[in-house]
């Protein structure tokens, strides 16, 4: 996956200074990438070297990134059954991109209806992962693209003004360098509403008009 690896640089650079929209996206798009070689790793799955997309960068890139793939860690072991298989829980094939494109936009846009946290944000990286070991195991490794895309997209259109408040995705950093009581609890109340607002995306996607 060759083309994985063009921004990731390129994002890994701007992280000094405050971030313009565009960078904001092509940061989203390689913390994507590498949540989703961290879930196909971790799945087993095997690619050839040809289908291998780089890591991103290192620096504060790749410090945002770990702390992204902890946290997802934590959602995913808090609700094991929710972030696996999500082609199957939505009942798409992922054969089409614009299936996998709209169920994905579909369930990031029903996350976040009722604001942005943290918790919601990691929440659409693990679904994002999920959906790109399905789409893997099931012969279309190609899918991962779209995916990293429709972050991207998601990003561009609904979360960078949040971003911009926040001075870029390195805030997220403070979910784990503050580890008082107070501040877990909040996170794990962000992260279960997160999980409950991804299961109702879920079954509005379901029930939507064919």
């Amino acid at each position: 996956m060759e083309m994985l690896r063009r921004s990731s640089v390129f994002a890994a650079e701007v992280f000094d200074r405050s971030p313009t929209d565009k960078e904001l996206v092509s940061q989203a798009k390689a913390l994507c990438r590498d949540y989703i070689h961290s879930r196909l790793h971790r799945a087993g799955v095997g690619w050839s070297k040809a289908e291998q997309g780089g890591a991103a960068a290192g620096g504060k890139l790749a410090e945002v990134s770990a702390v992204v793939q902890w946290l997802g860690d934590e959602l995913e072991y808090l609700r094991p059954n929710v972030y696996r298989n999500v082609a199957r829980q939505l009942n798409i094939s992922v054969a089409i991109e614009g299936v996998v494109s709209d169920a994905f936009m579909a369930i990031a846009a029903d996350i976040f209806s009722t604001g942005v946290t943290w918790g919601k944000v990691v929440s659409l990286y693990a679904v994002a992962g999920a959906l790109a070991v399905d789409c893997v195991r099931h012969g279309h490794p190609a899918m991962v693209h779209t995916i990293v895309d429709c972050m991207g997209e998601f990003v561009r259109k609904s979360l960078t003004p949040w971003l911009k408040k926040r001075g870029g995705w390195a805030d997220i950093t403070k979910c784990v360098v503050n580890t008082s009581p107070p501040f877990y609890s909040h996170w794990l109340v962000s992260a279960v509403f997160a999980f409950g607002h991804y299961l109702k995306a879920v079954v509005l996607y379901l029930l939507r008009e064919k």
